[in-house]
């Protein structure tokens, strides 16, 4: 009896998750009709007729915005906390400064660049591998619609009912290039899909930069041999912004309540760390500490909450 029980209120909530899924989409078409475009027609689409393989028609919900900056933010579908550190600290900024954000709308760093880019008040594009009327995938559906609701778009050059296919994820990689100035790679393994964006990018003429990693963590190889083959290595943000040619003062003001802090010491760490500072050495440094103040006062951040260590005398905004 308890078995049969179990057994129904599984069937109820897989009913359940499928009902809100289906209504989150219904949602994303109801709210923004799709639309078919020439690229020849819009200005920001156009980069994506000059290519190998151009785009001949695209499909788009949303708003497709006026060029600008553009930067392709790509990644791992797994995530290590140093990574996702690192993109949230360099998304943010860069669309603080008016940088749109390009990405695939997949699970991992794709989501943490579209999220991350919203929170900071950013504009964000996303180019997916199947047709529009279901936005996969499923989980990033709630995403999506934000996506739209911000004046951002949802991107496909597959018509509105095509299914997915393994395949159109790597060839939808060259329009995430081909839309964006520069494509950053956050974190990649030695044979990550993710790589197939820079190579995309490298034979359109882009810029491709990296975020470099421990050599001993499997998430950083790809990245590591990029910077080895000539990517420029990204340290923080500003790198970007200067590569861009970007000197203006943020377009958006930071949101983050400003902590206040009893130790002038713990204050000074902090302000470091929220202003992008995150190696242990420059942030001693910079703070102009005493060695045993420096540890005091990062203990105490860490201890209470507000920093959280990323390994390798790194660390971030918890």
């Amino acid at each position: 009896m308890l078995a049969d029980t179990s057994d129904g209120h599984i069937r109820i909530t897989s009913i359940i998750v499928a009902l809100i899924f289906y209504f989150v989409n219904y949602f994303v078409r109801k709210m923004s009709n799709i639309k078919k475009i020439s690229p020849l027609d819009n200005e920001f689409l156009q980069r994506t007729t000059v290519i190998d393989k151009p785009a001949s028609c695209l499909w788009h919900m949303g708003k497709i915005p006026v060029v600008q900056p553009t930067v392709a933010v790509v990644g791992s579908r797994k995530p290590t906390s140093y990574g996702r550190a690192v993109s949230q600290q360099i998304v943010s900024e860069l669309a603080r400064h008016g940088v749109i954000i390009v990405s695939g709308l997949a699970i991992g760093h794709d989501s943490i660049a579209h999220k991350t880019c919203l929170e900071a008040g950013g504009t964000t594009v996303a180019v997916i591998g199947n047709g529009l009327n279901d936005i996969h995938p499923h989980s990033n559906q709630q995403l999506a619609a934000e996506i739209i609701n911000n004046n951002g778009a949802i991107i496909s050059e597959y018509p509105p009912d095509e299914p997915v296919y393994p395949s159109h994820f790597l060839e939808r990689n060259r329009l995430i290039s081909a839309l964006a100035d520069i494509v950053v790679i956050v974190e990649a393994g030695e044979r990550s899909g993710t790589l197939n964006t820079a190579s995309h990018a490298l034979s359109q003429g882009k810029d491709v930069m990296a975020v470099p990693g421990n050599i001993t963590s499997p998430l950083s190889r790809g990245c590591n041999r990029l910077i080895a083959q000539g990517a420029t290595p990204v340290l923080s943000a500003q790198d970007i912004l200067d590569r861009l040619d970007i000197t203006n003062q943020p377009l958006v003001k930071q949101t983050t309540n400003h902590i206040r802090f009893d130790s002038p010491d713990a204050q000074q760490l902090y302000d470091l760390i929220l202003a992008g500072e995150m190696d242990g050495d420059k942030l001693l440094q910079q703070s102009h500490l005493s060695a045993s103040e420096f540890s005091m006062a990062i203990t105490m951040l860490e201890l209470n909450g507000y920093i959280k260590s990323l390994g390798n005398n790194k660390y971030a905004i918890k």
